[in-house]
């Protein structure tokens, strides 16, 4: 069976993560995905090691059901063989910067001259009508630029970054989601438009949705971020052997807890009345918490809060996560770890088709008429 999106041709002029995720994704869901790379490749190919010079262990996933193009678009022919395949395509995806689109005779007006109802998605740092529209922008500017490096620093004390490429994904993510929705659109009424992703716009919208808080009413009614996120209480707790992370979430899952922990006269406490006086009172809770679980080992409270459907979860660790994973068999490099795409679709599976090329493996299968 196919995926929802066969029959959809996507030209991938995006690189090192953001743009590249969000094509992976629609090559997953069974877009024909055409990358255009230069000769050297994508960064993405070098982002660590991996078990070929041109395939890092993050391009083997990245880089799935893609089709791989080698030009030079600074040169004429690289230019031509470009809007050569235009006709072709559905979409076009790109993060370069608006200078070098416009150099390139690649903007969306360009590209609508030549295939008018073409869904143009377009992602950079900064918005098209600001003077930054052509500053670079890349993750950790990304996560300064939008709150993320004050909230680490409500909780640790100074600005800090959250440790994974995290402005990147949740954009990639929001990406596919326009490409999508354009797509839809273009489905039902024949019309193709530009649309925009800025990094600073995707991730504010992000990261304000609970961080808003109580400055979002005009007049504010209180300051923003959401406090039982903020609190530096809020951590896995340690037990009698390890670590677990447990959170209660409900007054029941509170007395639970204080019962079996012995803390009987914590039991109907107003501390945990209600959801405000939780939020109220987060700190504290999450003291408490983490004077009861350290007293037994992290197997009793797997299954005391299974018992009690009180969420919880031991800590998983990387490795742990990459060990579960299916083992695929590349043509080129062997076995390899296969990240299985998040959405489960019961007629229209995704699947792997294409595993991740070398660079320009397609050229001549892509671009002979």
């Amino acid at each position: 069976m196919e995926g929802p999106l066969a029959g959809i041709r996507v030209l991938d002029l995006t690189s090192v993560v953001m743009g590249p995720l969000c094509t992976q994704m629609l090559g997953d869901l069974g877009a024909d995905v055409i990358l255009v790379e230069r000769s050297g490749g994508d960064t993405n190919r070098y982002m660590g090691t991996g078990p070929h010079p041109e395939l890092s262990g993050v391009s083997l996933n990245l880089m799935r059901n893609k089709r791989s193009v080698s030009l030079d678009l600074r040169t004429p022919d690289g230019q031509a063989a470009v809007r050569a395949l235009i006709p072709t395509c559905d979409a076009l995806v790109t993060t370069m910067l608006p200078g070098s689109l416009q150099r390139l005779g690649l903007t969306y007006a360009d590209v609508a001259a030549i295939k008018p109802d073409i869904v143009y998605a377009q992602a950079q740092g900064f918005p098209l009508d600001t003077e930054r529209a052509d500053d670079p922008a890349y993750d950790d500017i990304v996560q300064s630029a939008t709150g993320v490096a004050d909230v680490m620093a409500r909780v640790g004390g100074e600005p800090a970054l959250v440790p994974t490429i995290f402005a990147d994904k949740v954009c990639g993510l929001i990406l596919s989601q326009a490409v999508l929705a354009a797509l839809l659109y273009r489905q039902r009424t024949g019309h193709g438009q530009h649309v925009e992703v800025p990094m600073v716009d995707a991730m504010r919208s992000f990261v304000l949705v609970e961080h808003g808080a109580g400055a979002i009413p005009e007049p504010a009614s209180g300051p923003a971020g959401y406090p039982r996120i903020l609190t530096p209480e809020r951590r896995p707790q340690r037990t009698a052997d390890g670590w677990i992370s447990i959170l209660p979430y409900s007054r029941a899952h509170y007395e639970a807890l204080f019962r079996e922990g012995g803390r009987g006269a914590l039991v109907s406490v107003d501390l945990y009345a209600d959801a405000r006086a939780r939020i109220k009172h987060s700190d504290t809770l999450y003291q408490v918490v983490r004077s009861i679980v350290v007293e037994q080992p992290t197997q009793y409270w797997l299954d005391f809060c299974s018992r009690e459907h009180i969420p919880a979860s031991p800590i998983v660790t990387l490795d742990e996560m990459v060990d579960a994973l299916p083992v695929h068999q590349h043509p080129v490099v062997g076995g390899y770890r296969y990240i299985p795409p998040a959405a489960r679709f019961s007629l229209t599976p995704q699947s792997i088709r294409r595993p991740a090329p070398l660079i320009g493996q397609d050229t001549d299968e892509v671009t002979t008429p």
